[in-house]
Parts: C-alpha cells; sequence; structure tokens
C-alpha cells in the first residue's frame, strides 16, 4: 500500500526537530507513504498565537497553509508537531463548520490572492501510521528488534487532546489520560514498554524556553518517574516536548543534585533503527542532545 499526503512539517522541523522530519520520512519509504511538502508554508502561531493576536489572525496563519495545500490536490495534510496540529486541525474543521469564520478566514486570505474552503482533511501522523497503514505493518519491517531497551512513552498533554477521540481525529486512540498507541508502537519495535504514569504530563511547552523557572518542576517530575523505572531512553511524539526535557535536564542536575542523563527521541526513531536504517542519515541520531547510544547499539 501505498500513500501520498501533503506535508506540513512546521517550523521546529527546520532546526530543533529535524530529527523527527528526517525520521519520519524514512520510515514512510519503508511503510509506503510519501510526503509532499506544502510550498511556502508559514509557521502556525504554534502555542503563543492566541496571546494577542486572537482567532482571526490565528486562523488565517493556519488557513494560509490550507488553502497553499489545496491548490497542491486534495491529499490529506499530514503533520508531526502536536501544535502544528492542534492549529491546522482545529482551523480546519472551524473553516468547514463556521460559515461566519469561514468569510473572516476567506476576506484575511484574498489579501494574499488566496481562499480556502474546508474540504481537506487534518491529520496527526501517529493518527496515520495507527489507522492507515497498523502495527503490523510496522512489525513486518522490524528487522532488528529492540530487545531489551526500556522505553518510557510519553506523549505529552497535546497529542491525544483534544481529538484522539474525534471522527475526524480518526478515535486513533480511546484515551485521553492512559493512551496506549505510543506503548504499542514501542512494543512493534520490540522494545519494552514501561508502566509509565506520567505519559500524558506537561512539560510547561513553550512557557519554559521563556520562563523555565515556571516549569522545571513539571519536568522534573515527568524525569524522577523515567529514573525511577529504569528507562533507557524516553520517547514522545512532540517536538517541543523533546526539545525541552533535553535541553532542562542539566539545569536540573545543578539545582537539584539529581543526575538526569535520559536521551529523549521520537519514535520514529525508534522505528528506524528497528527498520534496519542508518543512525545517522536516516535516524539522525546525531541530532540529540543526550546521545542515544544504547538506541544507536541496535543499528550495529
Amino acid at each position: 500500500m501505498s500513500k501520498t499526503f501533503t506535508y506540513y512539517p512546521g517550523c521546529s522541523s527546520q532546526a530543533s526537530a529535524i530529527h523527527l522530519d528526517k525520521s519520519l520520512r524514512a520510515v514512510g519509504s519503508k511503510l509506503g507513504y510519501t510526503f509532499n511538502d506544502i510550498a511556502d508554508w508559514n509557521c502556525c502561531g504554534a502555542s503563543v498565537g492566541h496571546i494577542e493576536g486572537g482567532h482571526l489572525p490565528h486562523h488565517a496563519l493556519s488557513g494560509r497553509n490550507l488553502a497553499q495545500a489545496q491548490q497542491q490536490g486534495a491529499n490529506d495534510v499530514a503533520t508531526p508537531c502536536a501544535a502544528c496540529y492542534l492549529n491546522t486541525h482545529y482551523t480546519n474543521e472551524t473553516i468547514r463548520t463556521n460559515p461566519t469564520m469561514k468569510d473572516k478566514v476567506n476576506q484575511a486570505l484574498a489579501a494574499g490572492g488566496l481562499s480556502y474552503d474546508g474540504s481537506l482533511h487534518v491529520r496527526h501522523i501517529c493518527e496515520i501510521i495507527v489507522n492507515d497503514f497498523g502495527m503490523d505493518a510496522v512489525k513486518a519491517q522490524v528487522v532488528k528488534p529492540l530487545t531489551g531497551l526500556k522505553v518510557a512513552g510519553w506523549v505529552g498533554c497535546q497529542t491525544v487532546r483534544p481529538f484522539a477521540r474525534t471522527e475526524r481525529g480518526g478515535n486513533f486512540d480511546t484515551s485521553y489520560d492512559q493512551p496506549v498507541f505510543l506503548d504499542n508502537m514501542i512494543t512493534a519495535c520490540g522494545a519494552e514498554p514501561l508502566d509509565f504514569k506520567n505519559r500524558t504530563s506537561c512539560c510547561g511547552g513553550s512557557v519554559s524556553v521563556m520562563n523555565p523557572d515556571k516549569t522545571l518542576h513539571l519536568m522534573k517530575r515527568i524525569l524522577d518517574e523515567a529514573q525511577e523505572k529504569g528507562a533507557d531512553v524516553i520517547t514522545t511524539p512532540c517536538p517541543l516536548c523533546q526539545t525541552n526535557l533535553e535541553m532542562y535536564q542539566d539545569e536540573l542536575n545543578k539545582r537539584h543534585g539529581t543526575s538526569f542523563h535520559f536521551p529523549v527521541v521520537f519514535y520514529s526513531q525508534l522505528m528506524t533503527i528497528a527498520f534496519g536504517m542508518d543512525p545517522k542519515k536516516d535516524a539522525n541520531l546525531d541530532a540529540q542532545m543526550i546521545p542515544a547510544d544504547k538506541l544507536a547499539a541496535f543499528a550495529g
């Protein structure tokens, strides 16, 4: 089975989460999906889009991406970032169901010679892997099972909320508090998913970047459990979660006398290594702030 998606990579794919972008493209070559990037895409507003501008500018940002995507065809729009998905999916569903906001967004888009009718479907790549391909397809590609690797599956607070249990969100997980899709991916790769109670805990998101003093305690709670459970790595689908949890471990160690040194990898990197692909070119493990040596060892 082969599928093509119009791809909205999001800002993090160009820098802090380049290893998510590269590994997802590598995984696609095995599972059978390809990405057609949106031409001239822009930031979706991420986590702070509502702070100053309000709803219309926020929807106009994502509306422009959707208008550009529509010009490239009717394929579903796929995005890997929790914030990008929330903003783009939300805007798409608003335009579909709210004629007043649709008109306002299109008035804004008209300034750039664009318009959008709400006919596309915006999907998270985790949902696509779960629903369009499935764990049997993931297992079928595993040639180097990650046997013995203990993985704390940390979904984060945004990926499943609020759309995972909706029809348009694919109903790809049945629980907002105890989602299982990430553990299923870990298992499909041959690794051991830990019973991780903080799997949907918040790291502080964009607040951590602006004012980590207000959020370090949130990250410590996640890392404390990973240490308690004996995790070798933490894996997540969320770019900002990944960046925050790796970036602030040194600061937490200085403040609390802890010894955190957990690599935080993306689920697609686990798949890439389990699929027998190159740890640098395909998994881009060299982009980690904390080296994922135990994962890289499976590459041989």
